[in-house]
């Protein structure tokens, strides 16, 4: 066998074999024949004319995410980056636009998704930046379906998933959320030593009604004894004045007892002059020395108004006039 025949054996081999090719699954392979667009071929293994028809390239039909970094100014002048992600794929039935209309696709979408952020976010504070960044993201994904759908592609989602504003404003936020975290704080503790004081108001305020009452009460069933008292002694042939008298020098012992009771208690007189002191001092010493006086009187009175009734209620009754008659 000779080596002209090897090598022809060997061409016809490749050329053979190289007629041959496999696609994998979600990918699509254009197929060019003399550098004009011949078919697209799909999963599985497929045949083309060797040396005629070649792979001009593959197409990609999973879902893809681009990551677009895009740094703008918001309506109060706070400068930021958002990162938006962006969801797309390559539809079937339009592999050839998505091939020959694009040259580079992912640079087109960041393209789109640029002008729509940095047309959107000035519009808006920063605080609104970040409560309306769904907002911002089904713009971007409106714009891009508009845009891409004629390039053969469709857009799947787009997601806002970071917002970066610069370093001092963002201490500057942690700041302004502590301080009105404070607030409520102090907010809160004012209301409750608000109540704590109005609480403690109530309380003594209901203490001094009843201890009023107490004390009304107590001068009432005093007053209620007094009286019983007089009835007791006017009833024994002692007048008002003499029952009087005679309750007034008990309450005075009855104080100068409670007060030597107690061996820390102090009765202290303070005159203004000598003079007034040595008159209230003998005031007081023929006070007390009437008041005795009385009170002897009164309980010798007593005394004899006592027997003169016993002696009454033994005495036989004297017979009337009509019994003797």
């Amino acid at each position: 066998m000779s080596t002209s025949f090897i090598f022809l054996l060997f061409v016809v081999l490749f050329i053979f074999l190289s007629s041959f090719f496999t696609v994998k699954q979600q990918t699509a392979v254009i197929i060019e024949r003399f550098g004009k667009f011949q078919s697209i071929r799909h999963s599985g293994l497929q045949l083309k004319i060797p040396l005629i028809d070649r792979i001009a390239g593959r197409v990609n039909l999973k879902i893809q995410q681009l990551d677009v970094i895009i740094e703008t100014k918001t309506k109060d002048n706070v400068f930021v980056k958002l990162k938006v992600s962006v969801q797309f794929m390559v539809v079937k039935e339009t592999v050839y636009d998505a091939f020959y209309k694009l040259e580079y696709p992912h640079d087109q979408i960041t393209s789109y998704v640029f002008d729509v952020v940095r047309a959107e976010v000035p519009k808006l504070k920063l605080d609104d930046v970040f409560e309306r960044k769904d907002d911002i993201a089904i713009a971007v994904k409106r714009e891009l379906n508009e845009a891409m759908t004629t390039y053969g592609y469709t857009i799947i989602n787009t997601l806002v998933t970071d917002i970066d504003p610069d370093i001092q404003v963002k201490n500057a936020m942690n700041r302004i959320n502590a301080a009105d975290r404070e607030k409520t704080v102090a907010e809160f503790e004012a209301e409750a030593s608000r109540i704590r004081i109005v609480a403690k108001a109530k309380a003594e305020a209901e203490s001094k009604r009843l201890q009023g009452q107490g004390i009304a009460d107590q001068r009432r069933e005093i007053a209620r004894g007094l009286v019983e008292s007089v009835d007791v002694l006017n009833g024994v042939g002692i007048n008002s004045q003499e029952a009087s008298a005679l309750i007034v020098v008990t309450q005075h012992y009855d104080t100068l007892q409670a007060i030597g009771s107690d061996t820390n208690s102090n009765l202290i007189l303070l005159p203004n002059s000598p003079q007034a002191g040595s008159d209230m001092l003998n005031n007081m010493v023929a006070s007390f020395t009437a008041s005795n006086l009385v009170g002897e009187s009164m309980k010798k009175d007593l005394k004899t108004i006592t027997k003169t009734n016993k002696k009454k209620s033994q005495e036989p009754e004297k017979p009337s006039d009509d019994s003797e008659v």
